[in-house]
Parts: structure tokens; sequence; C-alpha cells
């Protein structure tokens, strides 16, 4: 079970990593969308290059964060329900869930687009659209980003069973993405803060009398 942990913490690490970096993706895709206004407007020029290019880094974002929002629970979940009942149910319908639903439908969604995209990078498939660009690099995000969110899925499902056996902690714990940095100058600042409250009432303090 302590290999299989490992393995979820690499899984975790990996996700977090890509998830955290992918945000400048979004940042890409406003950066060309705000170009190609300024173009089109000062130079009267403007292609379906950039308005494609626009889509496929929105599709890479959002297929590549796919398991990124996993990790942190943020999928849709039908909460009204789950939260009435107890832990160990709980982690038993997430255990069904990644195994019997989620496992499946990645490994059947790989198993159809691989075939596409590599048929497409082979023939070297372009936008119909006039100007527009290749097609294989953003049919790529699909099993990519599917992988990704396969590799989250194990890693829930190890947690999951680890729990249970009582070899791991809470899955449903809260998580955290920030720094020993991060979190020691959280530390600094709520102790500054508490500091000059207290100076403040004992300030006021005589004040009173």
């Amino acid at each position: 079970m302590q290999a299989l942990l490992a393995l979820s913490r690499a899984i975790d690490r990996l996700n977090a990593f890509i998830g955290k970096y992918s945000i400048w993706l979004i940042f890409l895709a406003t950066f060309v969308s705000a170009a190609n206004a300024i173009v089109r407007k000062v130079f009267d020029f403007s292609s379906n290059g950039f308005l494609e290019v626009q889509w496929y880094l929105f599709a890479w974002s959002f297929l590549i964060a796919a398991g990124f929002t996993l990790l942190h629970r943020e999928h849709v979940r039908i909460d009204v329900v789950n939260s009435r009942l107890s832990k160990k149910t709980q982690v038993w319908i997430d255990i069904i869930g990644f195994a019997f639903f989620l496992t499946p439908l990645c490994v059947t969604i790989l198993w159809l687009s691989m075939p596409v995209v590599m048929q497409m990078y082979h023939s070297g498939e372009m936008s119909g659209n006039p100007g527009g660009l290749i097609r294989w690099p953003v049919w790529a995000a699909i099993p990519v980003g599917i992988t990704l969110l396969l590799l989250q899925g194990i890693s829930e499902l190890i947690k999951r069973i680890a729990f249970l056996t009582g070899d791991g902690p809470d899955p449903m714990g809260k998580l955290s993405d920030k720094s020993a940095e991060e979190e020691l100058a959280e530390a600094l600042r709520a102790e500054a803060e508490r500091k000059e409250a207290e100076a403040a009432a004992a300030m006021a303090a005589p004040a009173k009398h």
C-alpha cells in the first residue's frame, strides 16, 4: 500500500504542477484575442488562424486541467444527498464511481481518440476555414487531458482504499497548494495582525477608565 500511496502522491504532484501553470494558456488566449482585435482595427487585417489559436489554447487549458480539478474535488457532485451520508459511505461511493464509471469512460475516450489523432497527424488535415490551422495539435489535447484525468482517478482511488484500510488520511480533508514559504508568510501576517489588535486594545483600555 505504501508503494501505491507513493504513486498517488507522484500523480498528485504532476496534476498540481500542470494545473497551476495551465492558467497561462488562458492568458495567451486573451493576449491573442486582444492582439487580433487591435490589428483588425488599426491595420484592417485579420485571419481565421488567430481565432483558431484562441480556441486551441482554451481547449488545451480546459482538458489538461481536468485532473487538477478532480484533485481539488471541484467537479460536479450531488452534495445534497452525499453530505447526509457517513464518511465511510461517501468513500465507498467514490470508489465505485472511480472504478466503474470514471476509469472505463477515460479508457474508452482514449481508445476512440488516439486513432483519430494519429490519422490527423499523418494526413496533415487542415481547418476548412480560410487561413485556418492544422488540426492534430488541438485534437491531441483530448488524449493528453484524459490521460491526466485517468491518472488522477487512479490516485483518488488509491487514497480512498488506503483510508478504508487505515493506511491513509481522510481523502475528503482540506487541500492546500501553498508552499512552506507561503504558509510561513501567512502565519507571520496573522501574528502581526494579532499583535496590532492587542496593542490597539491596550491603548483603548485606559481611555475607558
